[in-house]
């Protein structure tokens, strides 16, 4: 039987210094716009995307990876998080972690059990607990469509959390210009679906990953001849393409990929 290569190579995008990851075996992609720190990955070279980094945050990174570094011929398992947010191991679920033992705990090392798979993302969020509050300030254009969204969490989905945090109609748009194969798909899973992988991240194989990054730059970049750069500030849009390409993921490595979900965790970092 051929045995499967199961070496890990992990990077975190992060536009801040990471102290506490350096001495792992972590790769660090700097997206920041001051200095990086040594030995941190820049990805303003070669074939990049480095310009639109305030609109597309941690997939800066990945475009920059995906144009210079992606080598198809390894059979490694890539993968990518971002700052904050780490892949842990099982046995660390439940477990305080935090800036000073978060070595004993973030994922170094593919599992036996990933052999099965084609690709790791994060376990889901839920999005369908939504305040009464928050749905009346910032849903009521939805709830005027769809009234029942107020009292039926099962209504209260992807698509009516897009509306509300990230710009009304928004989602909506983009999808009529992804690929006509995904098109009715990916609009039916955000209309039904509550929960999602969140945060741009994922493990794969090379061969995966190229399919990936064709996917959600090729529709990224329609999707800026829609929307452009101008009229986006803030929280709401500002990530407009990288919120767009978080909800993507969820559905793409779902249909494509015979996926397996693993645990993650969130750490407020010190700035220095």
């Amino acid at each position: 039987m051929e045995k499967k290569n199961n070496n890990l190579e992990l990077y975190c995008v992060t536009n801040k210094r990471l102290i506490f990851l350096e001495k792992t075996s972590y790769k660090l992609g700097w997206v920041g716009l001051h200095k990086a720190p040594d030995n941190y990955i820049k990805c303003d070279s070669g074939k990049n995307i480095f310009f639109k980094e305030k609109f597309y945050s941690e997939l800066t990174f990945h475009y920059w990876y995906w144009k210079n570094k992606l080598d198809l011929n390894d059979q490694n398992w890539i993968g990518f998080c971002q700052k904050r947010r780490y892949w842990i191991k099982k046995d660390s679920i439940g477990k305080s972690i935090n800036e000073t033992n978060i070595s004993q705990h973030i994922l170094t090392k593919a599992p036996e059990e990933w052999n099965e798979y084609d690709a790791i993302i994060c376990e889901p969020i839920y999005v369908n607990k939504v305040k009464k509050m928050k749905m009346l300030k910032r849903g009521f254009r939805s709830l005027l469509q769809q009234p029942e969204i107020f009292f039926n969490e099962d209504r209260q989905t992807i698509l009516f959390h897009f509306d509300m945090h990230h710009g009304f109609g928004n989602l909506k748009k983009a999808i009529q210009l992804v690929n006509p194969e995904d098109r009715d798909e990916f609009f039916n899973y955000v209309n039904i679906s509550t929960s999602y992988n969140p945060h741009i991240m994922f493990i794969a194989k090379p061969s995966v990953a190229n399919r990936w990054f064709e996917a959600v730059f090729s529709w990224l970049f329609k999707c800026e001849e829609l929307f452009g750069f101008e009229n986006l500030k803030g929280y709401d849009t500002q990530r407009l393409y990288a919120y767009l390409a978080e909800r993507y993921l969820s559905f793409w490595f779902n249909k494509y990929t015979k996926t397996k979900t693993w645990p993650w965790i969130l750490i407020d970092h010190k700035r220095i």
